[in-house]
């Protein structure tokens, strides 16, 4: 008898639909015992009328397995679960290899009322899987097609990792690293009087709290009178005007205020406190920890993964994707790079999906960043295959491509008059939007008379980088058109896009640099109009290397935002070793230098002198925590929902990585040995998911084996890799050269 079951069980992409958070702690309590509950709770509160069901295929440790059918059954008592009587639905044996984004088709459903639901499959290795096990869920107080499911925050207490008297009468407890966090502090009084200090910060000088840290790192200080005997006394944080007004985020009542801290000083006469005295309580949104990893020998790079990937949970505090702590505002560029890196280091969705729906109704300035909307919404359906907000929003999406700004020429400008109270109205802007290129646009940049991070873009009517981003999302929309059955609008922006193509590259490319200039007006070309048309695919074959040379006569002369493009740029035009070089350098516009100067969440810039008012947690320094899997690993998704997984590892000169990357239908692992002599990939591809494997190496040169047998690959384009398809399950693949034409 099988004992496969599925497992990994979603619903609306929400794992943990089961769990009860009280003041953003966790309960022991099940959701079904939730109207038991007497004092306020919290819980992921389904919003759809009809949520969609998501499992992992069980393998039976059975390589090449696939789906073949599923059964689902729903009902709203846990004993017809148990007896498996699906009273709100019983899908019935459906023949298919769907397991992702199942919609469910049963009763309605009623709202703040917990249902329960299980599945069972049938695959060609194992046959008929066992129950998974129960699932439950609750809905909210509204249920709608169109709401998005999440988290709340939660709550989980901290200790330091250190506790030091750096003088008399004071104490210096260290936590290790940054987190939104409060305070609480458990001391004995006298009763004669006695007031301690706290103060609270994120950098250190002089091996004391830094007091005056510059730009918006973060330090507060709080006198704390004591009442007689041992009493624990909650800091209660002070608010920043500029973070909790306007359009920021509030953090919920049922959390309070945070602040970002590290360390906590403890001052007042005599003061004796152990570790276990002092806890802090770091607020963010669930993460798995386990959920990936990634280790090489190469020391650097894996400091600077972790770093990034601490950088996705610690800036999750807001429960939408937010710039920092110095606005609390969700930009779609700061959501671009934050979604991209949450994908690569936890199988979570929930949030990007949340922020997305925000941006779309509450868009900010920049031209590029409006342009980023689509990328936003396309990258939800690739990584999930659930295109519910595809269908909701295409209405609202189509005016964020900015086809009312294109001229007579073909080029889209928000500097000639076409920006009316109609446009504005259409993409809920309430000024007018700007071009920006990179950001800060002020300041020192990689030389003093570069004027920031844009590489001295000169800024004209029809802006280069602007137009690049035209057409990707032209390109975009036309794939998400496709999605949602819209086959006219995809044949119109799939024409649309190809002909903005032709005309970028007969508008912008100059000869005479071998690139292409920043605008129709200036012959002068930067770094980034030439990243942004690699990265976007604009670049055609013959002129690939001028621009790639281009490129890298430039160096890291952009922000931390634009490393994030110039990477994927990097990555796409095929030198995996330069663009390890970026990610490993060590000079001051590295990630390196970010935890040099003592952050240990990616900075909004390289260092301080280059944003003198930066914050040291901003996600959109976080690109290495979506680089490093999805580009040097080259772990991504082909088809939506990952139904085809792409492999593609384009190490440099590492010599071993060993790596676990989630996706929705399982995670991946990858371990790799390359000495020189041999290449070496394990590889383990989650149940019903294919592979298409690309090795950096030419089948007319090279043999490679899978287990032990020889197989086929064909030669990718012009370039030397070979490529393959392969079944789920665990392969070993070996590389060898032949040294002849096969």
């Amino acid at each position: 008898m099988t004992t496969s079951r599925p497992h990994g069980l979603m619903t609306d992409l929400i794992a943990h639909t089961e769990l009860i958070w009280q003041n953003g702690q966790v309960t022991k309590i099940p959701i079904w015992k939730a109207n038991l509950l007497k004092s306020p709770f919290q819980y992921a509160a389904i919003r759809s009328s009809h949520p969609r069901f998501t499992w992992i295929v069980d393998d039976g440790m059975e390589d090449s397995t696939y789906q073949q059918a599923y059964r689902i059954i729903v009902s709203d008592k846990l004993a017809d679960m148990r007896s498996n009587r699906g009273t709100l639905w019983n899908s019935g044996w459906v023949n298919s290899n769907q397991s992702v984004a199942v919609a469910y088709q049963g009763k309605r459903l009623r709202p703040n009322t917990t249902y329960f639901w299980k599945v069972k499959e049938v695959t060609n290795t194992g046959g008929e899987s066992n129950w998974s096990a129960v699932k439950a869920f609750r809905t909210g107080p509204v249920l709608s097609d169109e709401s998005v499911s999440f988290y709340p925050l939660e709550k989980v207490k901290e200790y330091p990792d250190s506790l030091t008297a750096p003088a008399p009468d004071v104490l210096l407890a260290d936590f290790g690293k940054d987190a939104f966090s409060q305070i609480s502090l458990k001391i004995y009084s006298s009763g004669k009087s006695d007031t301690v200090r706290v103060r609270l910060g994120e950098c250190l000088a002089n091996g004391r709290i830094n007091r005056n840290p510059g730009g918006t790192i973060r330090y507060s200080e709080y006198d704390l009178p004591l009442k007689k005997g041992s009493h624990v006394y909650s800091i209660q944080i002070i608010k920043n005007h500029r973070n909790t007004s306007g359009n920021a985020i509030l953090m919920p009542k049922y959390i309070g205020e945070v602040v970002p801290f590290r360390y906590c000083e403890i001052e007042g006469k005599g003061i004796r406190l152990k570790k276990e005295d002092i806890v802090r309580q770091f607020v963010h949104y669930p993460f798995n920890d386990e959920a990936s990893s990634f280790n090489c020998n190469n020391a650097i790079l894996n400091k600077v993964y972790d770093l990034c990937k601490y950088s996705v949970k610690a800036t999750s505090f807001a429960g939408v994707y937010v710039d920092g702590d110095r606005e609390r505002i969700p930009y779609a560029a700061d959501a671009y790079i934050n979604q991209l890196s949450h994908y690569g280091v936890d199988r979570e969705y929930s949030m990007a999906r949340r922020t997305y729906y925000y941006i779309l109704n509450h868009p900010t300035w920049p031209t590029e960043w409006i342009l980023q909307t689509a990328l936003l919404a396309w990258n939800d359906y690739l990584f999930t295959g659930d295109n519910r907000m595809l269908l909701s929003t295409w209405q609202q999406l189509e005016p964020y491509i900015l086809t009312d700004l294109q001229e007579k020429n073909g080029l889209i400008s928000t500097r000639t008059g076409l920006q009316t109270p109609a446009f504005l109205a259409s993409i809920k802007s309430k000024g007018k939007i700007s071009d920006i290129v990179d950001w800060p646009s002020y300041g020192q940049g990689l030389n003093e008379n570069m004027g920031g991070e844009t590489d001295g873009f000169i800024f004209t009517d029809y802006n280069t980088v602007v137009n690049a981003y035209y057409y990707e999302a032209l390109k975009v929309m036309s794939l998400i058109a496709r999605a949602v059955g819209r086959q006219n609008e995809y044949t119109a922006y799939s024409h649309h896009a190809e002909d903005m193509k032709t005309l970028f590259n007969d508008y912008f490319w100059n000869k005479t640099v071998g690139g292409y200039q920043d605008g129709l007006t200036t012959a002068h070309a930067s770094l980034h109009s030439n990243f942004f048309a690699l990265a976007f695919d604009l670049v055609p074959h013959g002129r690939y290397q001028s621009v790639f040379q281009f490129i890298k006569s430039r160096g890291m002369a952009c922000s931390v935002y634009g490393a994030q493009f110039l990477l994927e740029a990097l990555y796409k035009a095929g030198d995996d070793s330069y663009a390890l070089n970026l990610l490993t350098k060590t000079d001051d516009r590295s990630w390196y230098n970010m935890m040099r100067a003592g952050s240990t969440i990616t900075m909004e810039a390289w260092d301080n002198k280059y944003k003198p008012n930066q914050d040291w947690n901003h996600a959109w320094g976080s690109a290495p925590a979506n680089i490093i899997p999805m580009k040097l690993l080259g772990i991504e998704p082909l088809e939506p929902g990952y139904e085809v997984l792409g492999v593609r590892p384009r190490i440099g000169n590492l010599k071993w990585v060993d790596a676990t990357v989630p996706t929705i239908r399982g995670a991946v692992h990858m371990h790799i040995d390359n000495d020189g002599k041999s290449y070496q990939v394990q590889l383990t591809i989650p149940a019903n998911m294919k592979a298409k494997l690309d090795l950096p190496f030419s089948p007319q040169n090279y043999n490679i084996t899978d287990n032990g047998k020889v197989i086929r690959f064909i030669q990718s384009g012009d370039s030397p890799s070979s490529v393959t398809m392969l079944d789920p399950g665990f392969h070993r693949l070996i590389v060898s050269y032949t040294g002849k034409s096969n």
